[in-house]
Parts: C-alpha cells; structure tokens; sequence
C-alpha cells in the first residue's frame, strides 16, 4: 500500500517542478562590465543582486566554526564582488 503512495507522490513532485519550470523566467547571467548594461532598472537589479551576494558572504565568513581555507575563499570572493560593486 505504502508503495502506491510514494508512486503518487513522486509523481505529484515531478508535476509540481515541471509547472515551476514553466512559470519561471530563464535566469540571465549578470553581464561582467557594468557599461554593457543599457538599461537603468537592469543596472540597479544587477547591483542588488551584488549586494545581496556580499551579504551572504559576510554571514558566513562570520561563522566560527569555518576552517581557514574556507574563510579564505569567501573573502577572496567578497572582495572580488566589492570591486564589481564599484562598477555598478
């Protein structure tokens, strides 16, 4: 009985990730030089979406419990996204 349960859900789960796929718009990938931007509103997205970036890093670089390599690579990849904050 179980079985036919978990046959229903899975395929309630499937139907239920194809109908997200279908209602989301493709993501596009954030341009490297902010000058290829044309738009204001593009710009100020892009900038957020740098923004909220940075502040995930800063969270989770402020973890104790993170080895020093790991600590490493988040602040090389914060300051990478400060500098691309310059550019917005």
């Amino acid at each position: 009985m179980a079985r036919n349960e978990e046959k229903a859900m899975a395929m309630l789960n499937r139907w239920v990730e194809m109908k997200k796929e279908l209602n989301q718009r493709p993501k596009r990938k954030r341009p490297f030089m902010a000058s290829r931007c044309n738009s204001l509103v593009a710009c100020e997205i892009w900038r957020k979406q740098v923004m909220k970036e940075i502040t995930r890093g800063v969270a989770q670089i402020q973890n104790a419990g993170l080895g020093e390599h790991r600590v490493r690579d988040l602040n090389d990849e914060i300051n990478k996204l400060l500098r691309e904050k310059g550019h917005w």
